[in-house]
């Protein structure tokens, strides 16, 4: 053996393969870890709204809070159903369109010139200024509910797609180049499966907007009635000074973002999770 082959460095160990019962470990604390939070904060919050004696059209107490959304939980269950009814239609809507848009902006330097400006345009424009102006024009307002939602959460789907779309190895570029793959085969096989992690990361941010955008949107129309979303009980409480209710219904607000969160989460863990490591298990 050479001195050379003999002094060469050796090759790097692979990184340690964490046990099952260690992932398990990291798993409970993600979840008990926010719990345990959640609880001291509201421990702390209970605490200060009984020894200030606090009145409940302040600021009431988390058990008063949990009272009213049991007492109210018909209205405010189908209150939800409205709102979430329209947060998921715009979401669609904006998934289809932005994916669109995206391909054509991958497909076209001349198209992504001359759209993307306006795509801009329509993210930094504050939903309240355009909102009533989109009521106005479309006569049924459950559909003018849907486009001010699909307009707030269009553009992070537009954005992260194309960047993914464009995010191709060269290296993965060059080998297909040189196996003679066509340009659709180019697409669906290397920059579609390239762009699902940057898509995913885009829907999550998309499906938190595409709720406040239907929430702000119903405060823009004030729909009541039968149709009368979340955001029209908020109104209605804060009107009667009812906060409890006000509050319950920011609960359930909230509740519905977190699992719309964790529900894109799941589905881009089974897209991903066999082969990206993004979503692989640690």
């Amino acid at each position: 053996m050479s001195r050379r082959a003999h002094d060469a460095p050796a090759a790097p160990d692979p990184p340690p393969h964490r046990s099952r019962p260690h992932v398990v470990r990291e798993r409970v604390l993600a979840v008990l870890a926010p719990l345990a939070l959640a609880v001291v904060v509201l421990g702390l919050w209970q605490a200060a709204v009984v020894v200030g004696n606090v009145p409940p059209y302040l600021v009431p107490a988390p058990t008063r809070i949990a009272a009213t959304l049991w007492a109210d939980r018909v209205l405010l269950i189908d209150a939800l159903g409205v709102t979430a009814g329209v947060a998921l239609m715009a979401l669609a809507l904006a998934v289809g369109a932005g994916v669109v848009v995206a391909f054509a902006f991958a497909q076209s330097r001349i198209v992504e010139a001359s759209l993307l400006p306006y795509a801009i345009l329509l993210q930094v424009t504050p939903i309240v200024a355009i909102a009533p102006l989109i009521i106005i024009w479309v006569h049924d307002t459950r559909t003018a509910l849907v486009l001010c939602a699909t307009v707030v959460a269009i553009f992070p789907i537009i954005a992260n797609t194309s960047l993914g779309l464009r995010s191709v190895d060269p290296g993965l570029a060059d080998l297909f180049r040189m196996s003679g793959a066509s340009r659709w085969q180019f697409l669906v096989r290397l920059r579609i499966p390239g762009a699902l992690p940057y898509f995913f990361g885009g829907l999550r941010i998309a499906s938190g907007l595409a709720l406040i955008g239907a929430v702000v949107a119903e405060f823009v129309a004030g729909t009541g009635g039968q149709g009368a979303g979340l955001a029209y009980q908020i109104l209605m409480a804060g009107i009667e000074l009812n906060i409890p209710r006000l509050f319950a219904a920011l609960v359930v607000i909230t509740l519905a973002g977190v699992v719309l969160y964790l529900a894109v989460g799941a589905v881009a863990r089974l897209a991903l999770g066999s082969w990206h490591e993004s979503e692989r298990e640690r």
